[in-house]
């Protein structure tokens, strides 16, 4: 069995491999970039692909990669390994079309178990997960408003949770500073306000962030 792991955490990349392998992974591919990541799933044709969320492209570039893989690929399982615990999160990777999640705080113990579930074609969540995925959707979660944005805007917003600019953004995803400006106009419109000090506050109180960070148009 093959397993790529994308991940731009060395020691997190180290502790993978040594639990995949007790887990029975044969061979184990690693990559700390996004894009090598989907190269070496064309090349190489993992049975297993494990991701993080947050890579070098910034705060859930993961989700783009799990969705622009679906387009390809409905069959190879994939396991998020994320830190973002936060049920909307959650909600959003599974909904893209990832079989499993886990947290990096969790136990090896649990790292296994998830993998053993992925490979056996189960889906995967802890107990502590689903339980707060499904609280959140009985508490109306389909009439969040940030339910109808799109996966890059919500990238793009959790951007801006984590205190970056404008400029700052752009350069992470590789787009230009009017492109981000265009899709923060167009996320005002669809969570109904007007203002960028608004917009920050959804995200802040939506989404993960990192403390300590200034705010910057």
């Amino acid at each position: 069995m093959q397993v790529l792991v994308i991940d731009d955490h060395p020691i997190v990349l180290e502790g993978c491999r040594q639990l995949l392998k007790y887990a029975g992974a044969k061979t184990i591919v690693q990559t700390e970039s996004l894009t090598e990541g989907f190269q070496l799933y064309r090349s190489k044709k993992p049975d297993i692909i494990i991701v993080d969320l947050a890579m070098g492209t910034g705060a859930l570039g993961g989700l783009s990669f799990i969705r622009r893989l679906r387009l390809h690929d409905n069959r190879t399982p994939v396991l998020v390994f994320s830190m973002h615990s936060d049920p909307f999160i959650v909600s959003q990777a599974l909904k893209l079309g990832a079989n499993g999640y886990i947290l990096k705080d969790t136990s090896g113990d649990e790292i296994v178990k998830a993998f053993d579930a992925i490979r056996s074609g189960l889906p995967y969540l802890s107990h502590e997960l689903a339980s707060n995925v499904a609280f959140m959707e009985a508490r109306g979660y389909t009439k969040n408003p940030l339910n109808a944005i799109t996966e890059r805007e919500l990238q793009i917003l959790s951007l801006l949770a984590e205190g970056k600019s404008y400029t700052q953004i752009a350069a992470d995803l590789h787009v230009s500073y009017k492109t981000i400006a265009n899709t923060c106009s167009q996320l005002k419109a669809k969570l109904c306000v007007r203002s960028f000090p608004e917009l920050m506050r959804i995200a802040i109180e939506n989404l993960p962030s990192i403390p300590g960070k200034t705010f910057k148009q």
